[in-house]
């Protein structure tokens, strides 16, 4: 089945269980002052969790990177892979690594 089906059915079945759920919401993108586009997650859940349809033979490193985009673009600290391909669902959980003042190079001279 198609990506967008899996999408569809997830947001019926989380507003019945009392979740609010925002499907395609869109976020603009910009470089330095400039807006350059938008990025749309597939669903935000409760205002705290992106969730992401795949239906793929394996997560790899661009959906991870995907997520991590998000992530950055929302400020929401969790995201949720969830791919349909086999019988058994498969998920990945990805989460937004906060910088510490370690993390930071200092490039004073």
């Amino acid at each position: 089945l198609d990506e967008k089906l899996y999408e569809r059915a997830m947001v019926i079945e989380l507003r019945r269980r009392g979740h609010k759920v925002d499907a395609q919401r869109s976020y603009p993108v910009f470089y330095q002052t400039e807006l350059i586009g938008h990025l749309a997650p597939d669903l935000i859940v409760d205002g705290k969790i992106i969730v992401d349809a795949k239906v793929v033979a394996a997560f790899n490193e661009a959906h991870v990177a995907q997520m991590i985009g998000y992530l950055a673009i929302s400020g929401l600290e969790l995201a949720l892979l969830l791919n349909f391909k086999s019988a058994r669902l498969e998920w990945k959980r990805v989460v937004r690594r906060q910088e510490s003042e370690s993390d930071v190079p200092d490039l004073r001279a």
